[in-house]
């Protein structure tokens, strides 16, 4: 990535040849742990597996934020981990464990796929009591597959790409592609009330969401039925969706799957300006005509992500690479310091996709924005999931990178982006920090507002 290597160098002066030592060993000292006898007596007449190694502990003592990830990398020490883990295997052997952990004062902190950025799984440092981390990992199985009624029943512990692998071989697809896709559980998406970059058709996980089982020390809260709709309240799942653990454990649920789409395409658009591009996002979805995916990046996101593509090689790409250039800039008169671009991902068969397409770039283009290919709407599309990987990178250079996000109605949008980049740009000032970087980006489109 030679044209990443230059960006890095130009916005951050980074030397690349000053790169922080990694200390690839493990840890060797842990807080200790402190289990009572009658617990883990207990859990052995249950034949639960269970560990108080530390490394185990620690694994389980944190998400993906970025001071948990600086934390582990600079080896600080924890004051607080769980005390020991346990790996249930099913809904029953969790109701046994909670009714174990009611019993004996323990504090259980479910653990799936290790992605949560919110601090759910951060263990209190002023808390006495034994911490139990259940880690859902074994609670890995496909129930059953309804191809009629177009459902699936899975535990808790499947992670969505392993679930999606699954449904694809069977014709099905769940559409929910949440950033952290690749580790992210699906008791996790209930618990933290999940969206999907194609949330579009698919929609968020509380709209893909039938049924589940969650264990708490009072009972199984269980939803009977698996009815497309009921009349009578307080729906049971809305209570789960979004507790974050706080009230049990999830353990079983019930998913919506559609047929896979017949058709898929990439495409993107350039607007001449971020106002540009938010009009646009504003007017499809007043239309209601969103496609699968439709995310707009602003001018700073936009090089970014063209730092990311690779070097062409021989005349022909490099020579379609100047006309293209030329044209945006001589012919249309943008200006690649101000320009923003948005990527779009349209699934369905043909028919749709280009009744879709054409209305979509019809709307852009009384916006002001132009069609800039589908190669570049893929690799926008791509880069949400490459991100994380590389604030972990910059961390080796002395970097620091972390992302936040809201929801706000349409007309506070141009607001609330230009005030949060004044303020962190005045803060980064404060502090002294001579080189940054501060984006935005719309990655969700509502009827009253957007994320």
């Amino acid at each position: 990535l030679p044209y990443f290597t230059e960006w890095v160098k130009e916005v951050f002066h980074v030397d690349l040849e000053r790169r922080n030592p990694t200390d690839e060993s493990l840890p060797t000292v842990f807080p200790q742990c402190n289990v009572p006898e009658e617990f883990l007596n207990d859990l052995e007449k249950l034949k639960l597996p269970y560990s108080v190694e530390g490394i185990a502990r620690l694994v389980r003592s944190h998400g993906q934020t970025l001071n948990d990830i600086y934390s582990l990398k600079l080896k600080k020490t924890l004051s607080r981990i769980p005390d020991i883990v346990v790996w249930p295997e099913n809904h029953e052997a969790v109701v046994k464990l909670v009714e174990l952990a009611n019993k004996c004062h323990i504090v259980l902190i479910p653990f799936g796929g290790g992605t949560s950025v919110s601090g759910a799984v951060t263990c209190p440092e002023n808390e006495q009591r034994c911490i139990c981390s259940l880690d859902t990992s074994q609670m890995n199985g496909i129930l059953w597959l309804d191809k009629n009624d177009l459902l699936v029943c899975c535990q808790c512990g499947i992670v969505g790409q392993d679930l999606e692998l699954y449904l694809q071989k069977e014709g099905f697809t769940t559409g929910h592609e949440p950033d952290s896709y690749e580790f992210s559980t699906i008791g996790g998406w209930v618990a933290t009330r999940a969206s999907g970059m194609k949330k579009n058709i698919y929609g968020n996980i509380e709209d893909l969401l039938v049924n589940v089982k969650m264990v708490t020390p009072q009972g199984v809260l269980h939803k009977q039925g698996l009815n497309p709709r009921q009349s009578t309240g307080p729906d049971f799942n809305h209570i789960i969706l979004g507790s974050e653990g706080s009230l049990g454990v999830v353990t079983e649920v019930v998913l919506k799957i559609r047929p896979l789409p017949a058709f898929r395409k990439y495409g993107s658009i350039v607007f001449p300006y971020f106002e540009a591009g938010v009009a646009c996002m504003r007017e499809v979805a007043r239309r209601r005509c969103q496609p699968a995916s439709i995310r707009l990046m602003d001018n700073e996101q936009f090089k970014f992500g063209q730092a990311l593509r690779p070097k062409v090689s021989g005349c022909i790409p490099q020579l379609s690479e100047a006309i293209k250039k030329a044209y945006l800039t001589k012919i249309r008169g943008f200006n690649l310091n101000y320009v923003c671009v948005a990527t779009l991902l349209f699934e369905g068969d043909k028919k749709t996709v280009e009744s879709q397409e054409e209305t979509i770039y019809s709307i852009a283009k009384e916006c002001g924005g132009i069609p800039a290919g589908e190669k570049n709407g893929e690799r926008g599309y791509m880069l949400t999931f490459v991100i994380a990987y590389i604030r972990d990178l910059g961390l080796e250079f002395n970097v620091v990178a972390e992302s936040f996000e809201t929801s706000v109605p349409w007309k506070n949008t141009l607001t609330l982006c230009r005030n949060v980049k004044y303020v962190v740009g005045k803060k980064c000032k404060e502090y002294g920090i001579s080189y940054y970087l501060i984006s935005h980006r719309v990655t969700q489109t509502y009827d009253c507002g957007c994320c």
